[in-house]
């Protein structure tokens, strides 16, 4: 079985997000950037696969050069070899265009992906993919079991989860589930020495085609000042909620 994890390079979430050129760029100066933890929640379910069926593992992100130290972080959790698709991901058409001609062109049997990205939460890129390679997909997966070309999956419904089946080639959107945290793999040294020799290839895009552009961002607005109410004064309590906060 031949396995692609899409992998997305997105910053920290304990980072401290600014914007420049008039909230129409985002600043990217002293911000840590990581693996997508839904794409990351993905390559450990991959690596069960390798492990347990002899699967191969390829991991591909579309984005510039400096994306590459996220993949190689990948290639030290284990997988087998990484393609980098030469272009600024702008637009989530264009990264589900390119990851389609990765798709095409790979002959893979499996295609993992976070269901969304932590920077941008679009939820469109599985979806597009599944939809311009067509394949099968299941969006929300929490669980995941392969036997032949067969699928078992279970995925997140509102109020509960559904188990659904399918079949190969198929595209996953999964999140938190399809692995539980504590299932997560932390590069040990050996990994590391050993992803500096897998291959990392690099493929110019095939178009820029996208179907939308950033016009500019807005930050939430700052939380009020919060105000203490001794547990003992009652009366105070209710007067702010009334009066000033106005929810009773």
């Amino acid at each position: 079985m031949k396995i692609l994890v899409c992998i997305s390079h997105v910053p920290d979430t304990t980072s401290k997000i600014n914007f420049t050129d008039n909230n129409e760029t985002f600043d990217t100066n002293g911000v840590q950037f990581v693996i997508n933890p839904y794409d990351e929640f993905c390559l450990t379910r991959a690596m069960w696969f390798k492990d347990k069926q002899g699967a191969t593992v390829t991991v591909v992100n579309v984005g510039e050069a400096n994306t590459e130290p996220t993949l190689r972080k990948a290639l030290a959790i284990g997988a087998d070899d990484a393609i980098r698709v030469n272009i600024n991901p702008t637009d989530g058409f264009l990264v589900a265009k390119e990851l389609a001609a990765i798709v095409k062109d790979g002959g893979y049997d499996l295609v993992l992906a976070g269901k969304e990205s932590a920077d941008y939460n679009g939820q469109m890129v599985p979806g597009m993919l599944a939809s311009l390679s067509n394949f099968n997909f299941i969006n929300g997966c929490v669980g995941l079991e392969i036997e032949g070309e067969n699928i078992t999956a279970v995925r997140e419904i509102d109020g509960g989860n559904e188990t659904v089946s399918s079949s190969l080639p198929i595209v996953i959107g999964g999140q938190k589930g399809i692995v539980e945290e504590k299932d997560l793999r932390i590069p040990n040294m050996r990994g590391i020495m050993m992803a500096r020799k897998k291959p990392l290839n690099v493929l110019e895009a095939t178009s820029s085609e996208a179907k939308t552009t950033t016009k500019s961002f807005e930050k939430p607005a700052p939380k009020g000042a919060v105000k203490l109410v001794d547990a003992d004064n009652l009366d105070d309590l209710i007067n702010l909620l009334h009066n000033e906060a106005k929810v009773i």
